[in-house]
């Protein structure tokens, strides 16, 4: 039996039962949805590795871009207890998706995709989906195929982007060698925040990363190296050639 979409239909209505600062809250679906435009993404299991590596990283890499274009949240949703839900959102890149745990599965039964997984000693899980939700009402849907195994082929944060906005332009992502007290570091870093590329910092120092890693990955043996979405870029003058061009 095919998985219905459900695009043109209210969400179910659920109270999901969570644990915020060691205390019972419940949280429902009015809360959630009611006056907002919501993106959803649903999947098999907290910790499992696509879910882990791939699905929830990746919407919350391109979260500021979905708000920028009119979505006020986005949604992870798992048939997983509160507990695991907030351990995964503590190990994860998580900061700008909210978990919720649909413990009982109803808000995925109610979808129609709440299926059975016992083959991986799961029992029922949901299957694995996205959607964008206006005031409670399904816009879109993009549910993955019904194939052996775990598809993950159209339910990720780029697809559903493109179709909220085709021109919308995800951020870049850079990688930024840095010693502390650097002043070309801070140069870089700077221009790189001017020009709204997110980055992360890796700091040569004695009890961590040290100069060796610097010489295997840029062969360079200064401060800062740049890396802008794959491409090795080098230090804060090359860098700043880079964004003039």
């Amino acid at each position: 039996m095919a998985l219905p979409n459900r695009e043109g239909q209210r969400i179910p209505n659920v109270t999901f039962p969570t644990r915020q600062n060691n205390e019972w809250v419940n949280v429902t679906t009015d809360e959630i949805f009611k006056g907002k435009t919501v993106v959803v993404f649903s999947l098999p299991g907290a910790f499992t590795p696509t879910c882990s590596s791939t699905h929830l990283p990746r919407f919350n890499e391109l979260a500021p871009t979905f708000f920028e274009n009119g979505v006020d949240e986005i949604v992870c949703m798992s048939v997983n207890d509160t507990f695991v839900m907030n351990e995964w959102a503590a190990d994860q890149e998580s900061d700008n998706v909210r978990l919720i745990p649909d413990g009982n599965g109803e808000f995925s039964e109610g979808m129609g995709m709440l299926v059975n997984k016992e083959d991986l000693g799961f029992g029922m899980r949901s299957w694995r989906y996205s959607m964008l939700v206006k005031d409670g009402v399904i816009e879109k849907m993009f549910i993955e195929p019904e194939v052996p195994g775990d598809p993950f082929e159209v339910s990720d944060a780029d697809t559903m982007l493109n179709y909220i906005n085709p021109n919308a332009k995800a951020p870049r992502a850079a990688t930024i060698f840095t010693k502390k007290g650097c002043p070309f570091c801070a140069k870089a870093k700077s221009l790189l925040e001017d020009n709204n590329i997110y980055y992360e910092e890796i700091m040569i120092s004695n009890s961590g990363v040290t100069s060796r890693t610097l010489r295997a990955v840029a062969n360079a043996g200064t401060v800062p190296q740049v890396f802008v979405e794959g491409e090795y870029v080098g230090g804060s003058e090359d860098l700043e050639a880079y964004l003039n061009k």
